[in-house]
């Protein structure tokens, strides 16, 4: 089982996110289940590439409950759903691929 998430975490209030990991936690029950994130985020050991911090302001002029989100953040929402994050995979255009499996 598996779920996907592409470029939404940045363009939805953080209550979406919280809801995505919820869900996703009750549909991959099974050890092993998969959910992939896609997209800009921030982390706090990479400096934030210049195309991304205008990004980020573009998109928190448009809703300030948008922006780039804390990869630590995101992982520990994760974690309190019982997924755990397993591999980080550097993507086009400063993307990042998470992947968490179900535990």
């Amino acid at each position: 089982d598996a779920v996907l998430c592409v470029n939404m975490i940045h363009i939805s209030p953080w209550a979406a996110t919280e809801g995505l990991m919820r869900l996703a936690g009750r549909t991959l029950r099974r050890p092993g289940g998969l959910l992939v994130l896609y997209g800009p985020y921030r982390e706090a050991e990479v400096e934030l590439a210049p195309s991304n911090a205008d990004f980020d302001l573009s998109l928190k002029s448009r809703n300030p409950d948008w922006g780039l989100r804390d990869r630590d953040a995101v992982v520990a929402e994760a974690k309190t759903a019982g997924l755990a994050l397993t591999q980080r995979i550097e993507m086009p255009s400063n993307n990042i691929m998470l992947l968490f499996r179900a535990v």
